[in-house]
């Protein structure tokens, strides 16, 4: 009895083996086709949204578009990030609202910002664009300059980073503020990091202060297993010449050298004020020193007044 148990235990085994075996394998969660691919469609899916401020700018990835519905007399920002050597492009198509509503032409102005927030320039499209009244719609584009790896502390020149998109529109009949207008932006890139060097540019070595001035790199930084005593072909640091005196260099030099100097300084302005005063209050060619002050002469007489005018005086 125990023989014929033990021998039908690993049958048992098995058999529930193989039935549990399917249902693991469909229970298991597997990546869908379906849903990767309505993931990658979703990642470029046009973006309905827009922000009023640098602060609330929607976020575009690369090559998403954004199509949005606005109100006329709105400001609109997006936001793109911009790789070196790469020229972007941004793209804006507004649907104006009917004409029978309108009362006036369109102004419509796109900007672009970097990330410092200031405002950069065009190389190429329509920045600004009138529509009629009569128009159904109106294109703006600008063209940004070529992002660049490298620039001068006192350019304006556009570096790798976030860049904002601000669309606006002026010269708008004040009847016409809050009308529906539809707008679809595209932002396009060409070039990319092989272009990142224009008009042949190429920077050589990292603009830093040195470190160690007077000695090369192989002596101030060795090598990682190298020995800390420099080599006989490394050349070393030049001693520091010795500063040349004269004889007014003591005059010039002491921590209580500015204190004889200024009391040397109030000195001679308190002797040239005195000679002033004296200059200007006893001026040469004047009464000598002593000298008797020569009498004043007397008044002449005065003829005496007329009597006053009496009508009744013979």
């Amino acid at each position: 009895m125990r023989t014929s148990i033990r021998a039908a235990l690993p049958a048992l085994v098995l058999g529930l083996t193989a039935l549990t075996a399917p249902a693991a394998v469909a229970a298991s969660p597997s990546p869908s086709p379906s849903a990767s691919a309505s993931g990658g469609s979703a990642a470029k899916a046009p973006l309905n949204s827009a922000g009023t401020s640098f602060l609330t700018a929607t976020t575009l990835a690369p090559g998403q578009d954004a199509s949005v519905a606005a109100s006329t007399g709105d400001y609109l920002y997006w936001a793109f990030a911009a790789s070196e050597g790469q020229t972007d492009t941004v793209r804006v198509d507004v649907e104006l609202p009917p004409s029978a509503d309108r009362h006036g032409a369109q102004t419509w102005t796109v900007e672009l910002f970097d990330g410092l927030r200031r405002r950069q320039s065009c190389t190429a499209g329509p920045q600004n664009a009138t529509a009629e009244q009569s128009a159904a719609t109106v294109t703006v584009a600008c063209t940004l300059r070529q992002i660049r790896s490298w620039a001068e502390p006192w350019s304006g020149d556009p570096l790798p980073g976030t860049y904002y998109v601000r669309l606006s529109v002026g010269d708008v009949p004040q009847s016409d503020l809050g009308l529906a207008a539809q707008v679809k932006l595209h932002v396009g890139a060409k070039g990319g990091a092989d272009d990142a060097q224009p008009e042949g540019g190429s920077l050589k070595a990292p603009l830093v202060p040195p470190v160690n001035p007077g000695s090369t790199a192989a002596a101030s930084a060795p090598a990682t297993g190298a020995s800390a005593a420099p080599s006989a072909g490394a050349s070393h640091a030049a001693a520091p010449a010795e500063p040349e005196s004269h004889w007014y260099s003591d005059l010039f030099s002491g921590w209580n050298t500015r204190w004889w100097w200024t009391i040397a300084g109030g000195a001679l302005a308190a002797l040239a004020g005195v000679a002033g005063y004296r200059l200007t209050r006893h001026p040469r060619g004047g009464r000598p020193t002593g000298a008797p002050i020569p009498r004043q002469a007397a008044p002449a007489p005065q003829p005496p007044a007329p009597a006053p005018y009496d009508p009744y005086r013979n």
